[in-house]
């Protein structure tokens, strides 16, 4: 395979460890490249966290040659010619080059091989089927460099083959277009997508959650969203978040307010039912505080006064009271005049102090009235009072106002 070009060797390249790793294993006849995700970013210009290589050099013999090194090695998934390398604590994600035997679902029976190209040929999208050597050459086999500077996200070969081997991609396809693709899609794929959606609830809650959390925490992922609904993508996944207006608000509120937020995100999709929103967490696995946010958020979804933070922040929480005004503003129609009300009130969650209610409920029994459920009203009422006067009545005002409570009916059975 011939190389197309070079790009200048980022950070996480020359890094020593990284260049231990890879000089361990370009240490005889195999080779080793850098491929996948963190080509592509670097070519992007974006962050790259995981590091993935490709060798041409069997598990078993890159295994040894990292070990003989003094680099610790885990046996991830020796079956697939996976094994992970950890050298001054970075993972390196290692795979021999393989290509499919047979495929079903998520998994395939592979077979090892020294074929670059052949290697290239079974991942999902041309902008992640490209390599590179620690030097930057860089190895293109199916035009993701193009691809990547023209904002097109295209399957390698046949969109439906690649679907067919593992329906998630059918996902990671609007997932990529949102973070690396423009708009219109490729039609090509689309066809693929739309074809074969209805394998969409095959797929377990998790995988179709990472996806959809990771496509949420795009940019601006509500026009591939409303594509996912035009497509019929969404009736198959999650069919009560086919609305995307909030959520265009809510991504332009947070890119002024320098935020993002997958699950704010979702729960700006989702209608003010927190039974609905309870079966989308469920059939999609979030977590118990996930799941939480969540129904909280579709409970008391609505316009909110940003005068009332002070009522809110005692009755929920500084935390949940935000989610609430953020909803809020992405319910407006001209969201943005609201950006100066919402900082500042998130700058009072940093300073707030709940206020203690001076009252307990033996003061309402020293009045005389009846341990039990009426000693609670009463509380509550008087509670309720003192929020409206915005917390500033001290005991006393608190104690009279119970007084004239109790006269008015609290000690009646």
């Amino acid at each position: 395979m011939k190389p197309v070009g070079r790009i200048k060797p980022t950070a996480w390249m020359k890094h020593p460890a990284t260049r231990r790793v890879m000089a361990v294993l370009n240490d005889g006849p195999h080779r080793a490249r850098f491929v996948g995700g963190c080509v592509r970013d670097a070519i992007a210009g974006r962050p790259v966290t995981d590091i993935d290589i490709a060798t041409s050099a069997p598990p078993e013999e890159g295994m040894k040659l990292l070990q003989d090194a003094g680099i610790h090695v885990i046996p991830t998934g020796m079956k697939h010619g996976t094994i992970t390398a950890v050298a001054s604590g970075e993972n390196f994600e290692i795979t021999t080059l393989r290509h499919d035997v047979e495929t079903f679902g998520r998994h395939a029976r592979v077979a090892f091989t020294d074929d670059w190209r052949a290697d290239a040929a079974r991942r999902d999208f041309t902008i992640n089927a490209m390599f590179c050597d620690t030097d930057g050459t860089l190895y293109d086999p199916f035009g993701g460099l193009a691809d990547l500077a023209g904002g097109r996200v295209r399957f390698v070969g046949s969109a439906r083959q690649r679907i067919h081997e593992d329906v998630l991609r059918l996902l990671r396809y609007f997932r990529f277009t949102a973070h690396y693709g423009t708009l219109p899609a490729d039609e090509d794929a689309l066809a693929a997508c739309r074809e074969m959606a209805h394998r969409l609830p095959k797929l377990s809650g998790e995988r179709v959650r990472n996806e959809m959390l990771r496509l949420l925490e795009a940019p601006d992922p509500a026009p591939v969203w409303r594509l996912m609904a035009d497509e019929g993508i969404l009736a198959h996944v999650l069919p009560e978040a086919m609305d995307a207006s909030a959520l265009e608000n809510l991504v332009a509120v947070e890119g002024a307010l320098g935020r993002c937020d997958s699950i704010l995100r979702l729960a700006a999709l989702l209608p003010a039912d927190a039974a609905a929103a309870g079966c989308v967490a469920g059939r999609l696995h979030l977590s118990g505080c996930e799941t939480a946010r969540l129904k909280f958020i579709a409970s008391h979804r609505g316009r909110r006064s940003f005068s009332g933070w002070r009522n809110d922040f005692y009755a929920f929480s500084p935390e949940k009271a935000v989610d609430l005004f953020l909803l809020s503003a992405a319910l407006l129609k001209k969201p943005l005049p609201a950006v100066p009300e919402l900082k500042d009130v998130i700058r009072k969650t940093k300073t707030w102090k709940k206020p203690v209610f001076p009252l307990k409920g033996q003061d309402a029994m020293a009045l005389g009235v009846p341990q039990g459920p009426q000693v609670g009203r009463l509380m509550e009422k008087v509670e309720r009072w003192w929020v409206e006067k915005d917390f500033r009545p001290k005991r006393a005002g608190c104690l009279a106002r119970l007084r004239s409570a109790a006269r008015a009916g609290g000690k009646k059975g």
